[in-house]
């Protein structure tokens, strides 16, 4: 049990925290959730919050930073979408997360049992 748990620990800190300082917040989680639709303009983006466009930029920026979302231009638009690495590298490490609880809850309800 302490290797497993010496493995997590190693691996969140090789891992890039960057992606869950990110999703702390909640209006990052929300652009993050709109575009799980598909991609969308700044614009677009903005429209489905009552924050301004500045502010908006500013946590596209952020999720970008994290390798969350990312951008490319067309014409005089930037366009944003979920970049699939870095949700993949987020989700992976989240699987990692719940082998180890999972088995820890199987021994606990083993000891329960008994």
């Amino acid at each position: 049990m302490k290797i497993s748990l010496y493995l997590i620990k190693y691996k969140l800190h090789i891992f890039d925290m960057d992606s869950f300082v990110a999703l702390a917040d909640p209006t990052r989680r929300r652009i993050v959730e709109t575009l799980a639709d598909g991609p969308l303009s700044s614009g677009e983006i903005a429209s489905h919050f009552t924050i301004s466009a500045p502010a908006i930029s500013q946590h596209l920026k952020a999720l970008r930073d994290a390798r969350l979302v990312r951008v490319q231009a067309k014409a005089q638009r930037r366009i944003y979408e979920l970049d699939a690495e870095g949700v993949d590298a987020v989700a992976r490490w989240v699987n990692e997360v719940r082998r180890f609880w999972a088995g820890r809850f199987d021994t606990l309800e083993r000891e329960l049992r008994t």
